[in-house]
């Protein structure tokens, strides 16, 4: 692990912040691209969960919450690191406040919003998020300090109708490269874990979740696909909770011995989560103890009445405890003896005994508060701390049993009710995190909310459970503002499709096609398979180029000639003259003062066009034009000529394979002296002896077949020799025409014979 020196910009609103150097875990992996994760919340810390991950160009934000122990601009997440309107998706595991607080106003108040980047959570979380929201408007609304008020109704409610709700195990593709899928969580209604995919790369973001089925989740699954990265909850560091039927039977207990002794119990819930768990629990066992039935248990909480209906609608994603009462039209969430108190004001009236579940969960705020100050006073009651307490409110505050607490009407209020701690805050516990991050098994751990010391004994115990089993694994405790750097390497795999994937290739043999590169994923297919799998087609380009041009048309070939030398007449689909010139470009004759070059576009194609251009652009002012149209000039059609020079007997329209015969001739003799042939002309039964040239060194000989281009030789040393001439020669006389072809000399055998 290396730690670079780059800083990082310090969070405007949090001057005291101090950012760290990114950790930067190295690994070969060539050119390949890093991903980085950066925690703007709930790194070392618990509350104002917000994980930023990267990577490929993809930028894929997990929750947005806020900090319950800080007010106004404070309780956000480090948001000034991001610019959010390069965010692709946000993913929101949950609706609890320190996961999903901070999205009206990173939603309305960041420039989120100029950007193409949806958020998407389960249904359920929706559906309860439009409700928790709009509590925490109403509670900020009764703050008369204004800064504290991050945003209001309207900005939850667009928030709101701009969520993409998915269900558990819908693969949903946000861009090239880029998918996810929930997976079940437990912890509370609607809860999911997210599989994220950026270019093959898997990540697995567990927010907060259960490994422990209680009386209506069903506990978090492990999804069927190994991640590279697991981004983990360590809230409980190494700590073991009891199992679940101990911690019911102790909370029973202590709820029951707080109300036989005339006590008031308060037990501060969130509106949604434990507290339904918890209104299970108390209506099971007072319908079980008919001595305990004449004392009232309230919910005193409007948005968990108004939140049930939430809970009979989604039925069908609890656990089978729950799905098999509603079968059998025995609603669970029918309280018998838990009921709703309207007006807390109705507690004044109360003298006797009663529990009460009372939100904010933290007592920082709201009804828990008032009831906790109200009651703190009397030691027949007591408090029974039900869920996590984050650092810095008020239910840690009570934990360590102080003899005064502060009152929010100003000074201090003497402490003298019980404060017990049973924890059925659905997080999983070390044996439980720990089984599962060995059933996951992914290359790196990343440790998220949690405090630091919890996290640095959990990083320890599990490294220390891994080496006991001869295992390396790589686990990360990042803090906030400070980059996690992973590398990975990548194996880049092209599928075959199509006729390509007809047959089996053959280990070692070439595989030709048409590479396509689409959402970090390469494809090999056949251009005729191109439209059928791809929904692509090809297309050919053909462009033309007029010219003007003042010479005679023999003039143009005879230039073309000079450079190609050769080109192919003849005459295109309107009947007007043409040249062919390295069967690539066309030149059309359109009128006596105008020319056309014609080619279909590809890379060699385009070069051999450029060229063309060159020379006919050139022509008019060429000395050889000058020289060409004021005297009869030679040069070779097909088939005619223009003079009467002729060489060794024979026209110029005929002497193309002499002439070069001779000039292969005149390469062997430079090199080897005396070479004869070759034979144009021979007895019957030599045919073998047909154009062929002998070269004799010292009585040795090579034999050199001018139809073939063979060179054969007793003398391996000479048939290298002649071959390594022969080849210079042909590469030297060869035309430019045939050398882009590909073909060899071409002979004349017009005047090749066999005699009798």
């Amino acid at each position: 692990m290396h730690r670079h020196g780059r800083r990082q910009f310090r969070p405007h609103h949090n001057p005291h912040h101090s950012a760290q150097p990114p950790i930067q875990v190295l690994s070969p992996a060539g050119d390949d691209e890093p991903l980085t994760i950066t925690m703007l919340g709930a790194g070392q810390e618990v509350g104002r969960s917000c994980c930023v991950i990267e990577h490929r160009g993809k930028k894929v934000v997990c929750d947005a919450g806020l900090h319950p122990a800080h007010p106004g601009l404070g309780s956000l997440p480090f948001i000034d690191e991001v610019d959010w309107s390069t965010v692709d998706a946000i993913l929101v595991t949950h609706f609890h406040v320190d996961h999903a607080a901070a999205l009206p106003y990173i939603m309305e108040k960041t420039n989120f919003k100029d950007g193409n980047g949806k958020v998407y959570m389960t249904h359920a979380t929706k559906a309860i998020y439009g409700l928790t929201m709009m509590d925490t408007v109403r509670i900020n609304d009764q703050n008369t300090d204004v800064s504290g008020k991050l945003y209001d109704e309207a900005d939850v409610q667009s928030s709101w109708q701009s969520t993409i709700a998915v269900d558990y195990h819908q693969d949903i593709v946000i861009s090239g490269g880029l998918r996810f899928t929930p997976y079940h969580a437990g912890h509370v209604l609607g809860a999911s874990m997210f599989m994220i995919e950026i270019a093959g790369l898997k990540i697995l973001y567990t927010g907060d979740y259960s490994r422990e089925e209680d009386r209506h989740l069903v506990v978090a699954e492990i999804p069927p696909i190994k991640p590279d990265v697991m981004i983990c909850e360590s809230t409980f560091g190494v700590h073991t909770l009891p199992d679940r039927k101990e911690k019911e039977e102790q909370f029973t207990t202590l709820v029951s011995n707080i109300v036989r002794r005339g006590g008031r119990c308060l037990m501060p819930i969130p509106s949604f989560g434990n507290g339904q768990e918890l209104a299970l629990l108390l209506d099971e066992y007072w319908s079980e103890h008919p001595e305990l039935q004449n004392v009232p248990v309230y919910f005193a909480s409007g948005l968990f009445q108004r939140g049930m209906r939430v809970y009979k609608t989604y039925v069908h994603t609890m656990n089978s405890n729950i799905r098999s009462r509603f079968a059998r039209r025995d609603n669970p969430f029918d309280f018998k003896f838990v009921k709703w108190l309207k007006d807390p004001r109705k507690l004044n009236e109360h003298k006797g005994p009663c529990v009460v579940m009372a939100s904010a969960q933290f007592m920082s705020f709201g009804l828990s508060r008032e009831l906790l100050e109200d009651w703190a006073s009397d030691s027949k009651n007591g408090v029974i701390v039900t869920g996590y307490s984050i650092e810095g409110t008020m239910a840690r505050t009570l934990l360590s049993e102080p003899d005064h607490i502060e009152s929010l009407k100003g000074g201090n209020i003497p402490r003298r009710l019980t404060v017990k701690e049973i924890s059925f805050g659905a997080h999983v516990d070390y044996a439980q995190n720990s089984k599962f991050i060995q059933e996951i098994g992914a290359q790196h751990i990343v440790l998220v909310h949690g405090e630091a010391s919890q996290m640095g004994r959990l990083r320890a115990a599990l490294r220390d459970t891994y080496a006991t089993r001869g295992q390396e694994i790589n686990i990360h405790t990042p803090r906030n503002c400070e980059p996690l750097i992973l590398t990975f390497r990548q194996e880049r795999v092209v599928k075959a499709i199509g006729s390509l994937a007809a047959d089996r290739p053959v280990h070692g043999t070439p595989l030709k096609g048409l590479l396509v590169s689409k959402d970090f994923s390469y494809t090999l297919l056949d251009p005729k398979d191109l439209k059928d799998f791809t929904g692509l087609s090809t297309s050919t380009l053909v462009q033309k180029q007029s010219i003007p041009i003042g010479v005679d048309w023999s003039v143009i070939r005879w230039h073309l000639e000079g450079m190609y030398g050769e080109v192919e007449e003849g005459v295109d689909e309107e009947g007007r003259a043409s040249f062919t010139i390295m069967h690539a470009v066309k030149v059309v004759q359109i009128s006596e003062i105008v020319v056309e070059i014609q080619w279909s576009s590809n890379s060699s194609n385009d070069m051999i066009a450029d060229s063309a251009l060159a020379v006919l652009l050139g022509i008019d002012g060429s000395p050889a034009t000058v020289k060409l149209t004021s005297t009869p000039h030679q040069h070779s059609h097909h088939g005619h000529f223009h003079g009467t020079a002729t060489t060794n007997g024979h026209s110029n329209g005929d002497a193309s394979g002499s002439e070069e015969f001779d000039r292969i001739r005149m390469f062997l003799e430079a090199h080897f002296g005396e070479v004869s042939g070759p034979n144009v002309t021979v007895a019957e039964g030599e045919e073998d002896e047909l154009l062929v040239m002998t070269v004799k060194i010292d009585e040795v000989v090579a034999r050199v077949d001018l139809i073939s281009m063979r060179v054969e030789s007793d003398s391996p040393d000479l048939k290298r020799r002649v071959e390594t001439v022969l080849e210079m020669a042909l590469t030297t006389l060869k035309p430019l025409s045939r050398s882009f072809i590909g073909s060899g000399v071409v002979l004349n055998l017009e005047n090749a014979a066999v005699t009798a």
